[in-house]
C-alpha cells in the first residue's frame, strides 16, 4: 500500500471513529441512545442530553426520602407500551394513589421483592436481560465490584436503564456505572451532584424543582394532612399501611412477560 493510500485509510478510520471517542475537556456525544430526564437543566449536564437508555445509573443518598423518586417521574411516566417498569427491593411499600396522582401506569409497575442473600442482585439482572422492561429501578446495600459489572453488562446489551439506588457511603467504592449522581433534599429542592460522568467534571451541583409526591396524596380520600411524605419519601405512611393490615398499594398484576424463575 503505497504512503497515500495509507493516509487515506487512517483519515477514513478516524472519522468513522470520530462519532464514539469523547475527550475529557468535553462532555461525551454519540454514545448510544438517551432519555430525556425531564429537567433541562439536568439534561445539559448528562452526555448526550438525558440518561443513558443502556447503562447502569448510579444514585446516591444518605437514606431514602429525599426525593429520589420525584426525579425519575417524567421516566415512570412515559408509555411504557405494553412493557414493565420493574422495581427491585424498594426499602418501603410503594403508595399507589400517590404514583397514580403524578401520571405514573400502575398497570405496569412490576414491584418484585427478593429474599435475602443475592437474589435482589440477581433479580435486577434478570429484570434488566429480559429486555421486557422500560426501566429498572433498583435498591441494593451492598454489591461488589463484580457485581456492578455483571449489572453495567446486562444493561448494555439489552439497551435498557437500570437506575440503581445505593448509600452516599458507596461513593468510595469503584464502579463501571458511566453515570453516578449524589442526592440531597435542600428545602422544597433536590441538590444533584454529578460524580461521574463521561466528560470534564461538572461545575457544581444543580437544584432541581421536584415535585413533590407528598403534594399529590395529601389531597387523596383516606389521607390525613401532614401524613404523607414523598414516596421513598412515604416510608411512613407506607410502613403504618403494612402494620395495620391494609392491602399493598400496588395490586398485582397480570403475569409478566418475563421469568424471574431460578
Amino acid at each position: 500500500m503505497s504512503a497515500a493510500a495509507a493516509l487515506a485509510s487512517a483519515a477514513g478510520l478516524c472519522s468513522t471513529l470520530a462519532g464514539s471517542v469523547w475527550q475529557a475537556s468535553r462532555l461525551a456525544h454519540g454514545g448510544g441512545p438517551v432519555l430525556s430526564s425531564g429537567f433541562d437543566a439536568l439534561d445539559a449536564e448528562l452526555p448526550g442530553g438525558g440518561w443513558p437508555a443502556n447503562a447502569l445509573i448510579e444514585l446516591l443518598a444518605d437514606h431514602p426520602g429525599v426525593g429520589e423518586l420525584s426525579l425519575l417521574l417524567p421516566v415512570l411516566g412515559r408509555p411504557a407500551s405494553g412493557r414493565w417498569f420493574a422495581w427491585v427491593s424498594p426499602p418501603f411499600l410503594p403508595y399507589a394513589p400517590a404514583l397514580a396522582a403524578a401520571g405514573v401506569p400502575l398497570s405496569r409497575l412490576l414491584l418484585i421483592r427478593p429474599g435475602a442473600g443475592g437474589d435482589a442482585l440477581w433479580a435486577a439482572r434478570q429484570a434488566v436481560a429480559s429486555g421486557a422492561c422500560v426501566a429498572v429501578l433498583a435498591w441494593l446495600q451492598r454489591i461488589d465490584t463484580a457485581g456492578l459489572r455483571r449489572l453495567q453488562l446486562a444493561a448494555e446489551e439489552a439497551a435498557t436503564p437500570l437506575f440503581l439506588f445505593r448509600p452516599r457511603a458507596a461513593v468510595r467504592q469503584s464502579s463501571p456505572a458511566p453515570l453516578r449522581l449524589a442526592l440531597s433534599g435542600a428545602g422544597g429542592m433536590l441538590q444533584v451532584t454529578i460524580l461521574k460522568r463521561r466528560g470534564p467534571p461538572a461545575a457544581g451541583p444543580l437544584l432541581l424543582p421536584v415535585r413533590h409526591l407528598q403534594d399529590d396524596a395529601a389531597g387523596l380520600p383516606g389521607n390525613e394532612a401532614g401524613m404523607a411524605a414523598p414516596l421513598l419519601s412515604l416510608g411512613r405512611m407506607a410502613a403504618e399501611r403494612e402494620q395495620e393490615g391494609m392491602p399493598q398499594a400496588i395490586p398485582h398484576p397480570a403475569p409478566p412477560p418475563l421469568s424471574l424463575v431460578r
